[in-house]
C-alpha cells in the first residue's frame, strides 16, 4: 500500500468536504471488507451478530453434508469455510463467534464426513494436520475469552479433542501435545 506523503495529506485535508466525501466513498467501494465493516458498525447492532453467526453455521452445515470424493477436496471446502469465519471476525470483531464457529466447523465435519476423517493414510495426511492445527488454534483462543464462557465450550471442545486423538489427526495431536481433555 503506498504511503501518503505529508504534503499530499495536507492537500487532501484542504479539499472541500463535498469533494473529500466523493473520494472517500469511491475508495471505500473498492474494499469489500471495509464496506462490510462499515455496514456492520453503522447500520447494524449487536442483534445482527447472531444472524451473522447463524448464516456462517448454515454454510458450514450445508457444505459438511456435501459429498466429498477425497480428503483434499474436503479440506479445500473447510478452508473456504474458515475464510468465512475469518471475514466474520474481521467485520464484527466477534472473538466469541470465532471460537464457536471454528468448533462448529470441526465437529460438524467429524459428524458428517467421518469416513474421510476416520483413518489416517497418505491421502488424509494434510487434512489430519489441518484439523489438528485448527484444534490447536481453538485451544489458544479460548483463554483470551472471559472465563464465564468456558462452561459453554467445555463439552464441544472435549468432543473435538476426543475425536482428534482417536482418528486421523491423532499423530499430529500427539506431536503438537494437544491435551486429551480440556477443563476450565
Amino acid at each position: 500500500m503506498p504511503k501518503i506523503t505529508k504534503e499530499l495529506e495536507k492537500a487532501i485535508q484542504g479539499l472541500p468536504a463535498k469533494e473529500k466525501d466523493k473520494m472517500l466513498l469511491r475508495l471505500i467501494g473498492k474494499n469489500d471488507l471495509l464496506v462490510q465493516q462499515l455496514q456492520y458498525q453503522l447500520l447494524e447492532d449487536e442483534s445482527f451478530l447472531e444472524e451473522r453467526r447463524a448464516a456462517v453455521k448454515k454454510s458450514i452445515l450445508s457444505v459438511s453434508k456435501m459429498y466429498h470424493d477425497t480428503p483434499g477436496w474436503m479440506m479445500q471446502d473447510m478452508r473456504n469455510l474458515n475464510a468465512q469465519i475469518t471475514t466474520h471476525v474481521k467485520v464484527t470483531k466477534d472473538k466469541y463467534g470465532e471460537v464457536e464457529l471454528t468448533l462448529y466447523l470441526l465437529n460438524t465435519f467429524f459428524e458428517n464426513q467421518f469416513k474421510l476423517l476416520e483413518k489416517y493414510n497418505s491421502k488424509s495426511d494434510t487434512l489430519a494436520l489441518y484439523v489438528a492445527k485448527r484444534t490447536e488454534f481453538v485451544l489458544k483462543k479460548l483463554p483470551k475469552l472471559h472465563e464465564d464462557y468456558y462452561i459453554e465450550f467445555e463439552r464441544e471442545v472435549n468432543k473435538l479433542l476426543e475425536r482428534v486423538h482417536s482418528y486421523a489427526p491423532a499423530y499430529y495431536a500427539r506431536e503438537m501435545k494437544l491435551p486429551k481433555s480440556w477443563e476450565y
